[in-house]
């Protein structure tokens, strides 16, 4: 991945959770999706970017991986996959590496609308 950020491989190194490795697995599937798809770390947390902040994860969640969508509202979900009503943002929440499996197929599609929302 060459998209990776050093920075992110040393948050991650001391990422003391429980679903430290489901973070790393959700991490780089989504570097994998495109390579104008960058990170950081914001917030005390990482997050991706493609013109314009996409997502960060929320590093405190311990039952399961939680990335927060920051304009979650206004990408193009048909699969359900974001949870929430707030006006702006959304949730994707990973139970464990089998529903992260059995999800990656609507996290690539928010992924790419998002980027296309973006060409």
């Amino acid at each position: 991945m060459d998209n990776r950020n050093p920075d992110v491989d040393a948050w991650l190194d001391n990422y003391e959770n429980p679903q430290r490795q489901l973070v790393a697995d959700v991490r780089a599937f989504i570097l994998s999706l495109d390579p104008g798809i960058s990170e950081a770390i914001k917030w005390q947390a990482p997050t991706f970017m493609y013109r314009g902040n996409i997502a960060s994860f929320f590093p405190k969640a311990r039952k399961n991986v939680t990335l927060m969508f920051h304009q979650g509202a206004s990408i193009e979900d048909s699969t359900g996959l974001l949870e929430g009503d707030g006006e702006v943002s959304r949730v994707a929440r990973f139970l464990d590496a089998q529903d992260f499996e059995a999800k990656k197929a609507a996290l690539e599609a928010v992924i790419r609308n998002w980027i296309t929302s973006k060409a």
